[in-house]
């Protein structure tokens, strides 16, 4: 059986033939390893990015569907991030690639 490591790693590999950047990949990893909802602050501060950055690669993630946010209200509002788990990540992927074949058939036939 493969280690948490080799199965994120495989997992990596998969996600960036699928188009990610190796700096998506690293927002990805952080918080699926702090398993908790994190503001672009302090993804930033883990990262030792530029907020501005963090924030470009946190919403494509979020517009992608990799990562959940949630609306926080302390005075301020802002929103908490959080890691799609790689098995739902893998299902969205799945479905997406499949209902893309079906449409692209339905395409083929018409015009056939």
């Amino acid at each position: 059986m493969a280690s948490g490591e080799e199965l994120y790693e495989k997992l990596e590999g998969f996600l960036r033939n699928l188009g990610l950047k190796k700096t998506e990949l690293r927002v990805y990893r952080l918080l699926l390893e702090k398993k908790r909802p994190m503001r672009i602050t302090e993804i930033q501060k883990e990262l030792g990015m530029s907020e501005r950055s963090v924030r470009e690669y946190v919403l494509s993630l979020y517009r992608k569907g990799i990562l959940r946010r949630k609306l926080i209200e302390r005075g301020w509002l802002g929103y908490a991030y959080t890691a799609v788990s790689p098995v739902e990540l893998l299902e969205r992927i799945k479905e997406n690639i499949l209902q893309k074949i079906d449409e692209l058939e339905k395409e083929i036939m018409k015009s056939g």
